[in-house]
């Protein structure tokens, strides 16, 4: 069963819906810079983020590098190459899950540098950040500091024989519950798991099908991620959404949030539905480069 939707072109590039661009963009951001230092926003980073680390990850950046490491170690049948879910799923099919989670953990083995914005975010102490890539980089920006903190991260529920859609961890990596994390200055929620600090990887189309069924009705979102998004609206950055699954992920974790939500963008490599995203859902797009609106976020 494919959950993601990579596979087909989504048709030509074009320009959304009211862009905002130039002087009046970056201006945008510094606005919502200072939404940011107030806790009044949630940024939602994404993969692209890392590459405007001052060392050159060798981690992959994007869903498409991940599908051409698992190429690169396995033989892949051609509907499952370019498509990094379907590779995975593939791999488990035919091999073994412990497989696809030992090239996950070789994939992000190299811890990846934090950014200025992840050192920025975790020195604010903003009740919430939504990290949706598997890398540590947030997690060591935020052990950096004093902060109050800690990790709620996705798990999958293939073959584990729990009941269990998330699991918590404190700043030290150790396993927690919800009652620990009500103390946390800062939650830091990876809705696809992460690297560190036990390896939890939603990858494969396996691990989404019921997180697909249920998500709608919020089940596999923490609760306490509920509560902390409550009037916030949230900023994208580093973020595409040119395939089903990062959409639905994108507009259910900002659910019953703030009515306007923000994502920087490149707007030469948008999808045809990415920009009916934007438009649906009440995105706007800041067009800016991503170096420089992380410079202007962090000032």
């Amino acid at each position: 069963m494919t959950v993601s939707a990579t596979a087909a072109p989504e048709g030509p590039r074009t320009a959304p819906p009211a862009l905002t661009d130039g002087l009046e963009a970056e201006r945008l951001l510094a606005d919502l810079a200072a939404r940011l230092r107030a806790g009044a926003l949630v940024p939602y980073l994404g993969p692209a983020l890392a590459q405007v680390s001052p060392d050159l990850p060798e981690a992959p950046v994007t869903h498409e590098a991940l599908a051409e490491f698992f190429a690169a170690k396995v033989a892949l049948p051609r509907r499952a190459k370019g498509n990094a879910w379907a590779a995975a799923q593939h791999i488990e099919s035919t091999r073994h899950r412990s497989t696809v989670s030992a090239l996950m953990a070789e994939a992000f083995r190299a811890p990846m540098a934090p950014t200025a914005l992840h050192h920025h975010l975790a020195a604010l102490g903003v009740p919430l950040i939504v990290d949706t890539w598997y890398d540590g980089a947030m997690r060591a920006a935020l052990a950096a500091t004093a902060t109050v903190w800690g990790e709620v991260q996705g798990i999958t529920r293939a073959g584990i024989g729990e009941d269990r859609w998330y699991r918590f961890y404190d700043a030290q990596g150790q396993e927690t519950g919800r009652d620990a994390a009500e103390t946390w200055d800062t939650i830091l929620y990876k809705p696809h798991g992460g690297v560190d600090p036990v390896r939890n990887f939603l990858i494969s189309d396996a691990d989404y099908v019921e997180v697909l069924t249920e998500i709608d009705i919020q089940t596999p979102i923490p609760d306490i991620v509920k509560e902390r998004r409550r009037g916030r609206g949230f900023l994208f950055i580093g973020c595409r959404f040119h395939d089903q699954l990062l959409r639905t992920y994108a507009r259910q974790v900002s659910k019953r949030s703030g009515d306007r939500h923000y994502v920087v963008v490149e707007p030469g490599d948008l999808t045809r539905n990415e920009v009916k995203f934007f438009s649906a859902h009440g995105l706007v797009p800041v067009a800016v480069p991503l170096a420089r609106a992380v410079s202007i976020l962090c000032g």
